[in-house]
């Protein structure tokens, strides 16, 4: 069924504070599933943000800590829910968003390949090697997290995969919002899918969170926008615009790969 109810939780995240942070985001958890959604998106790194230098006592492995709770969550709400939290795998640490699904547990994880260095990831965290596309009832959807929107190539590729919605949680901070903003729009445009991106609020260590969640269609039009406040933010969708809008405007079966080297 191509109609997808999604809620976009952006948090005013409590950097180093996964207690306070896990409370905030199961109560709006709970507000999303009320509301009737089938999947919940939180911002990036939610259960910690960039206080990233406790990141190894607060990671946990995929199938335990936060994430199993996260998991257990998904169950008794009947919700999916989306948001990428500090990962614990081998010798390394992880910014992961995992895909939990109400009914098959955690479907695909998703590792942040493309490290932001102003923020101190590549010293804190290891990147992501692979891109992750998975098969929801509302179709295809891809996984991507904040200074990824900066790479297209990827998001091409998920585009190419079939995706029809993009779900990217983030922390940007508003001195950028214009960015934000304008690469969001230019994403759904060039790649004709949905883009759900879920932005915190805040301040930490003299950076100011943006906020300004937004949703935006296949043909770049703004379906929803939060403002600068903590929100829960929620919206239905119908998701074979993706597809309407392809055939429309077939630019993916226009593209000539093999000349672009």
């Amino acid at each position: 069924m191509p109609i997808l109810t999604v809620s976009l939780a952006q948090m005013n995240v409590k950097d180093g504070d996964p207690r306070k942070n896990w409370s905030v985001m199961q109560e709006m958890t709970q507000e999303a599933a009320r509301r009737g959604s089938d999947l919940v998106v939180f911002p990036e790194l939610w259960d910690n943000g960039y206080q990233l230098e406790h990141a190894k006592e607060v990671a946990s492995a995929l199938a335990s800590g936060l994430f199993a709770q996260v998991a257990a969550l998904a169950r008794t709400a009947s919700i999916h829910i989306l948001g990428s939290m500090l990962e614990k795998r081998g010798v390394g640490i992880y910014n992961t968003a995992a895909v939990f699904s109400p009914r098959a547990g955690v479907m695909g994880a998703y590792r942040k390949i493309h490290l932001f260095g102003p923020m101190g990831e590549p010293q804190y965290l290891t990147g992501g090697e692979a891109p992750l596309s998975v098969d929801l009832p509302w179709g295809t959807t891809a996984i991507a997290i904040c200074y990824d929107l900066r790479f297209p190539e990827l998001l091409r590729r998920y585009a190419v995969d079939g995706a029809r919605v993009l779900v990217l949680p983030s922390q940007w901070p508003a001195e950028r919002l214009n960015h934000w903003r304008t690469l969001i729009q230019a994403r759904a445009i060039e790649n004709q899918y949905f883009v759900v991106a879920v932005n915190r609020v805040g301040e930490y260590n003299g950076t100011v969170y943006g906020g300004h969640s937004m949703l935006v269609d296949p043909w770049g039009d703004l379906v929803v926008e939060a403002g600068g406040d903590e929100t829960l933010l929620t919206v239905k969708i119908d998701t074979a615009q993706s597809d309407l809008t392809r055939e429309r405007m077939p630019i993916l079966q226009d593209r000539r790969p093999f000349l672009y080297g």
